[in-house]
């Protein structure tokens, strides 16, 4: 990517002087805290890691700028996860000499005693962050330094501006100016974290204007002034990650080559080039899964493109058409901010395809003020359903619940015990509504090693197709009629046996019903037409595991576990 830097430190030295300083200090200081926190979003571990060091700026907000570097094997995403990586993680990540994740550097410096890995290394664990940051913030830097920024939205630019003043001498001839763009508020999965795909990842590193190690400062002595202009272009995305303007992060750094920082800072930028004074963005209505309860609340987000903050702004929105319903936004939406609102549940009359339109009040620029999003009606099925977990090792991690439309739960349960196993839960809800499935994995990894789960009513109706792709846990809306047993007067007498089987197992009492057998994962392996009074059916074709017969009759379906040995 092209980076244009308007102003080179010498050329500002030789138009300015030593006493052009705008925003840096020329009294001695002491040192702040950069503390570039090495992470993933599969390290386990990472989310107390970032905690941890949130906990020290918020403590010291103006002494301490995080950075947090997604690198290694564990940002290394899978599917359609999304890499937060950068080409400069590794560098940096290396040069610390790490042995694990979480890991962290305090101003990329040595912390006797404290490291993580071999002796004179600068990455330490998480427990130690806070010692080595106060030892820095209580010591005095030679170097003061300061950032502004500004965001042209018209251009899409970042104007940064850095001063270094020297309080002191440097012990080397030649320093480094380092810039890291930052952005905050994305969310995505990070396992550990204990909210599925929506974690909220600040401080992300996904740029560095001026390079891997940044640019010389050759006048490192006492009095020197470096002050350097740089107009960065901002990407639309990072890897497929969209960039959000009012999320950007500044922190800069001067460093003694590649490692010592001597001290840092960090803004987050203005924004300029805005011409309306009042524009409120409608960008997205959030997609809907299947619904059968009778209300529905949207969820839209809205962004300020104007200059003056949104305090107050009124919505109206209906479904398929129907009775318009009104609500009223009030708070303080700054300039490119945006904010998730949920709006009140309203009745609406369901289709096989239902439609939500959504308008905010007209302001000066109308062309983004309304607009539109479907989503499809739940499926609706027989009151016997089969609920089957397949589960992994860490059964415990997994719990499930039945709700009703008021929202009483009518059936629960716990895998804990049932490690690599197969567990079917038989079920009757014996009057029609809404139903609202839930099933959770505390871990938020999902089902591992080929496991699912799979909830499917008497008739075949997949109400959740087997998957153990479900994160944190997934909540599925399905109707039921309420009518139990239909199958009971067509299949009167009807049996399986030997079940478990071996090599073949006999349906007695089903004369002229057709079946089909369906493996865990719901795909069919086998069908017989007509079947006769005693049906011998072999198996020997089959692997072991567990197995579902549908048999149809007269109109009538029933299904049945089978057990192949």
């Amino acid at each position: 990517m092209s980076k244009k830097i308007l102003f080179s430190s010498a050329l500002m030295l030789l138009a300015m002087g030593l006493n052009a300083q705008t925003i840096v200090s020329t009294t001695a200081e002491n040192r702040n805290v950069v503390l570039e926190e090495f992470t993933g979003i599969y390290c386990t571990f990472c989310p107390d890691g970032h905690a941890i060091a949130q906990a020290l700026k918020d403590a010291n907000p103006d002494q301490v700028f995080l950075v947090n570097n997604h690198t290694g094997g564990y940002a290394a995403p899978t599917g359609d996860d999304p890499d937060f990586r950068t080409p400069y993680g590794d560098a940096i990540a290396n040069q610390s000499g790490l042995a694990g994740y979480p890991a962290g550097t305090i101003n990329r410096e040595n912390f006797p005693g404290l490291e993580q890995g071999n002796a004179g290394t600068t990455a330490m664990s998480r427990n130690f962050w806070g010692t080595a940051a106060n030892t820095v913030m209580a010591e005095s830097s030679y170097a003061n330094i300061a950032v502004e920024a500004d965001v042209d939205v018209q251009t899409n630019e970042m104007t940064i501006h850095v001063e270094t003043y020297y309080t002191g001498d440097s012990p080397e001839d030649t320093n480094k100016l380092n810039i890291f763009i930052l952005q905050n508020n994305t969310t995505g999965p990070q396992t550990g974290g204990g909210a599925g795909d929506n974690y909220v990842h600040q401080h992300r590193l996904i740029d560095m204007p001026l390079g891997q190690w940044g640019q010389d400062i050759n006048n490192t002595t006492s009095g020197s002034f470096d002050d350097t202009t740089v107009v960065y272009p901002i990407p639309t995305d990072n890897n497929g990650i969209p960039v959000e303007l009012a999320d950007l992060e500044v922190v800069v750094a001067v460093t003694e080559g590649n490692q010592y920082i001597v001290s840092g800072h960090g803004v987050i930028p203005s924004f300029s080039g805005l011409t309306a004074t009042n524009d409120a963005n409608l960008r997205t209505i959030a997609d809907l899964d299947a619904q059968c309860l009778p209300e529905v609340g949207p969820t839209i987000n809205v962004q300020n493109l104007g200059q003056d903050p949104i305090t107050s702004l009124d919505i109206t929105y209906s479904i398929n058409s129907g009775t318009d319903a009104s609500y009223t936004y009030t708070g303080n939406l700054t300039s490119l901010q945006s904010i998730n609102i949920e709006l009140p549940a309203i009745a609406y009359t369901s289709q096989a395809t239902n439609t939500i339109d959504v308008s905010v009040a007209d302001d000066e620029n109308n062309a983004n003020n309304t607009l539109s999003s479907t989503f499809d009606a739940a499926t609706e099925g027989a009151g016997n359903v089969t609920l089957t977990v397949q589960t992994d090792q860490y059964a415990s991690e997994n719990t499930w619940n039945i709700k009703n439309s008021a929202g009483d739960t009518v059936e629960s349960g716990s895998l804990a015990g049932n490690n690599s196993s197969t567990v079917v839960y038989e079920l009757a809800l014996d009057t029609a509504d809404c139903y609202i499935f839930t099933f959770n994995d505390s871990y938020g990894d999902g089902i591992i090693g080929g496991g699912g789960v799979s909830l499917i009513d008497i008739n075949g109706v997949e109400h959740v197709p087997f998957s153990g792709t479900i994160g944190s846990g997934i909540v599925v809306q399905f109707g039921a009629d309420g009518v139990l047993g239909t199958a009971d007067i067509a299949f009167e007498g009807l049996s399986i046996f030997p079940n478990p089987a071996q090599g073949f197992f006999n349906i007695v009492n089903a004369k002229n019903a057709d079946i089909a057998i369906f493996d865990i994962q719901g795909r069919k392996v086998r069908s017989v037409k007509k079947i006769s009074e005693n049906e011998k059916v072999e198996t020997n074709r089959m692997q072991t595991g567990t197995y579902f017969v549908t048999i149809t009759r007269e109109g009538s379906t029933t299904t049945e576990k089978l057990i192949i040995k």
